[in-house]
């Protein structure tokens, strides 16, 4: 972004923000991220939104209607219901195993629409038998049919299937107690493809081993499960990061991103580049001080200084300063959320209720954080709720 995108953010947050640190949604970007999204995704992959890294309804609505999908990844079970009474033909893969004692009260506080509203689909994951026969008992209890998909290691080595034994046992309790249960298909994710680095092994090679590795569940459900094997099944994969190469070649029919539409830094990756942030933090100053004076070390107030001290209305966010240039918190000062203090070049023409803003490493962890997106369009703010914690 460049300095007079920010320079004219500025005027407009003045005249027309709240005075109090505001997280901001460029629309525009969002809207060109979505159209490059779709313009590479192959008819057989079909597109998932991860819930926990687009957390605002109206975010997922654009995005669920420029990307033509209601399909979800759920990873917060109290966001279940929220995403449930908004799409009416959601289908919903959980992208973490629930404690049982979660679910428990989810299915016995769900209103009775919810409860025979046959177009919404859950899928609850899984991890191993003792989890799966929770849900088992759970399922007699409550006379239900569960979904069941059936998180597999491909790799990242955080849980899941790791071997073929307790692949086996898992599919075998799923077809005993075919009146409870039913294989709604696969998870693999596959983070770790562009964290390796790659003096280890490069992110194609990585990629392609885990492919492998899911392919060997699939070929062992196929062969030795014929009739819980079946076309509608969920095969997941992906995640931002590898995106581009699910898109390019992939055994899944059924790929979940979400960050890369917002493109928080950690996303900053070389195959992600077409996409832009379009995410900001933007906090009001409170206070321009003609330098940093640290408590203690006066001798260094006698030092010439190259940077001006500035307070903000909050901080220690998940996130990096991005404007003005070269700002940075002191390190010997340290962090602040309430007002933190920041070193700004000398030179920079900078005032008391100016903004700084940042550029967040993660959308999840900064959404649900605030309680409105303030979304900038055509010098304008909307406000969008978030989902909250």
């Amino acid at each position: 972004m460049q300095s007079n995108y920010f320079q004219q953010l500025t005027q407009d947050l003045k005249q027309q923000g709240t005075g109090t640190p505001q997280l901001i949604l460029d629309l525009k970007t969002y809207q060109h991220n979505l159209d490059y999204v779709q313009s590479k995704l192959p008819a057989k992959l079909k597109p998932r939104l991860v819930v926990k890294s687009l957390a605002s309804i109206q975010l997922l609505k654009l995005a669920s209607e420029k990307l033509n999908s209601q399909r979800f990844m759920v990873f917060h079970l109290p966001q279940l219901a929220e995403i449930m009474g908004t799409f009416p033909q959601a289908d919903i893969l959980l992208g973490k195993p629930m404690p049982i004692q979660a679910v428990k009260p989810f299915y016995q506080t769900l209103s009775e629409q919810n409860k025979t509203n046959d177009q919404v689909n859950i899928q609850w994951l899984i991890d191993d038998v003792e989890r799966l026969k929770q849900y088992l008992q759970l399922a007699q209890e409550l006379n239900l049919k569960l979904n069941i998909n059936i998180e597999i290691d491909v790799g990242l080595h955080r849980g899941g299937v790791s071997g073929q034994a307790q692949f086996v046992a898992l599919l075998k309790l799923i077809q005993q107690y075919s009146s409870y249960l039913k294989l709604s298909g696969l998870m693999g994710y596959d983070a770790h493809v562009a964290k390796l680095p790659k003096i280890l092994k490069s992110p194609d090679k990585s990629y392609q081993q885990s492919q492998q590795i899911y392919q060997h569940y699939k070929t062992i459900l196929q062969q030795q499960f014929p009739d819980l094997s079946h076309e509608t099944l969920c095969f997941n994969g992906g995640g931002s990061p590898t995106f581009m190469q699910h898109c390019q070649q992939s055994i899944c029919n059924d790929l979940a991103f979400g960050s890369m539409l917002l493109k928080p830094s950690d996303f900053d990756l070389e195959n992600l580049s077409a996409l832009s942030c379009a995410l900001w933090i933007a906090g009001p100053i409170l206070k321009v001080l003609p330098c940093s004076q640290i408590p203690g070390l006066g001798l260094l107030n006698h030092l010439p200084h190259k940077y001006k001290a500035v307070f903000i209305y909050g901080g220690y966010w998940r996130a990096d300063y991005i404007y003005p240039k070269k700002s940075q918190p002191h390190v010997l000062y340290g962090r602040s959320s309430n007002q933190e203090m920041l070193q700004v070049p000398m030179q920079c023409d900078i005032h008391v209720d100016d903004y700084v803003f940042l550029r967040p490493t993660q959308s999840e962890a900064i959404i649900p954080k605030f309680a409105q997106l303030y979304v900038y369009t055509e010098g304008k703010f909307l406000q969008w709720q978030t989902l909250r914690e």
